[in-house]
């Protein structure tokens, strides 16, 4: 009862006018800043945070606006991933993979819309586990050590070769370049510089987004200019409205998903990517039976978007309960809070309880107001499918340099971004998939910062990565779907070529 009388006094907190312009305006600003591929929430929240200080809002208003925008971001990368194939940010990579196909099928506004349904039930079961197990996931998380982090990694990358859905060998290659690649830039132990060639500029190693932006965005551009040349590419049509039944489609997958997101949330610093990547090998493990993962399957939509909106509201409770961001969006919030003199961990809940209940009540309020503002301009979107090839394949590449620019205002970034891009190409025209490289840099870092830490901590003993039972749970996890994986590999051809027989 105590929980329920605190968030009805956060609702009459978030109800003000102005607190609920700001949700609208945060939500409507959000998505459209999340729609630009490579500026993603981190960058959005960070840009809008002047914001804040020139309309001299309160600490409660302050949080409420830039969770909206949070919030809108998230939904916002969507859009791009599904319409264009190029990912707003790094979590939206996982959309790609099925949303994209979907379009291609003349699908496209009923993946936005299973997109917009998957994101407003993995952020509004984020959002109830937020008000009602903070403060005890908070304290599971605490416990968790570098050796388990790097055990959670290792599960993530096990689970590459069923997202890639390619030649195994091929996925393994491309995930080692990734982890290559992600060392490159200063040792994070001695502060040694690797693979920089003497080339300051690659002091802080690659940034995953002008990767990210290069190997989808640009290596889509060369692949247009290609088909171009050899007779014309296929622009995608179709409905320009979802059919109702698609906001249906997906449904258990976005429960899962939430689930899956929602835990990888709470641990510090794991963030939204990696609940996208384990939401998607789960749902592949378990539904995929026919093969149509990767081929537009709405499912591969749904639970990826339920991961990663459940990841973000699950990142907020570390920061709220712990003072520990749980994702670079939630690190860019805490410093906003410090900056405004409230202190975030275990006192917050007794010393600002307006502010942490309103923020909480706001985030419900904001996800109603993303599925209702977004659902009906689907059709607009969508609209975007029907410019002309001409006019759309330089707007795409006019966001994508203006979108790298204006995070690292660097022109080095852009030769960077280019490189990626021609990479891209030539891995796709080797039939590799670029998703594994994508990863390994995404990943790798975190990676080995937690592997370091994990052997100083043991003076170089390995055994450290198996002594803590946490590691060795999702040691078995891992096992278990990777046999299950080679289970399943093995039992389908022979149900399917069972079906034929019964079928002739």
């Amino acid at each position: 009862m105590d929980t329920l009388s605190s968030l009805m006094a956060g609702f009459s907190v978030a109800i003000l006018p102005l607190n609920l312009a700001l949700i609208f305006g945060g939500c409507f600003l959000g998505t459209l800043i999340g729609a630009l591929p490579g500026i993603g929430p981190v960058n959005g929240v960070a840009i809008l945070i002047p914001l804040t200080f020139a309309l001299g809002l309160n600490p409660t208003s302050a949080m409420i606006l830039l969770s909206a925008i949070y919030y809108g971001c998230m939904y916002g990368g969507r859009i791009t991933a599904i319409l264009m194939n190029i990912p707003g940010d790094e979590p939206a990579l996982m959309t790609t993979l099925d949303g994209y196909p979907m379009a291609v099928k003349g699908q496209a506004a009923d993946a936005l819309a299973i997109s917009g349904m998957a994101s407003f039930v993995g952020a509004t079961l984020a959002t109830i586990g937020l008000t009602l197990f903070a403060p005890m996931l908070a304290k599971a998380a605490i416990h968790f050590g570098p050796a388990d982090y790097f055990a959670l990694y290792v599960m993530a990358f096990a689970t590459i070769g069923g997202i890639a859905g390619a030649d195994p060998r091929k996925t393994l290659l491309a995930a080692l370049l990734g982890l290559m690649l992600a060392t490159v830039g200063l040792d994070p132990a001695t502060g040694v510089a690797r693979y920089t060639f003497g080339s300051f500029n690659l002091y802080d190693g690659f940034d995953p987004i002008v990767a990210l932006v290069g190997l989808f965005a640009i290596s889509e551009i060369l692949f247009f200019l290609e088909e171009k040349l050899t007779g014309g590419p296929k622009v995608p049509k179709g409905n320009l409205l979802p059919r109702w039944r698609s906001l249906t489609i997906g449904m258990g997958a976005s429960l899962r998903g939430s689930v899956v997101g929602f835990v990888a949330g709470i641990l510090p610093g794991a963030g939204a990517s990696l609940g996208a990547v384990l939401s998607y090998g789960l749902e592949k493990r378990l539904s995929d039976k026919k093969g149509t993962f990767g081929k537009g399957d709405p499912r591969g939509v749904a639970a990826p978007e339920a991961g990663n909106n459940a990841a973000s509201g699950g990142a907020l409770i570390p920061m709220l309960t712990l003072g520990v961001p749980g994702s670079g969006t939630t690190a860019v919030m805490l410093a906003m809070l410090i900056s405004l003199n409230v202190q975030p961990g275990p006192l917050l809940f007794e010393r600002n309880p307006d502010l942490v209940w309103g923020l909480v009540a706001s985030l419900y309020l904001a996800n109603l107001v993303l599925l209702v503002l977004n659902l009906p301009l689907i059709g607009l979107f969508t609209r975007m499918l029907a410019m002309p090839v001409w006019a759309l394949m330089p707007l795409v590449v006019v966001i994508s340099f203006l979108g790298v620019y204006a995070i690292t205002h660097a022109v080095f970034d852009l030769l960077i971004m280019v490189g990626f891009g021609i990479l891209g190409y030539v891995l796709r025209k080797l039939d590799f998939s670029l998703i594994p490289v994508v990863l390994g840099l995404l990943l790798g870092m975190d990676m080995e910062n937690n592997l370091r830490r994990a052997l100083s901590i043991s003076g170089g003993d390995f055994m450290v990565l198996f002594e803590s039972r946490i590691a060795l749970v999702i040691y078995g996890v891992t096992l278990a779907f990777l046999s299950l994986s080679l289970w399943l590999s093995r039992r389908t051809p022979a149900l399917l070529a069972d079906s034929d027989v019964s079928e002739d």
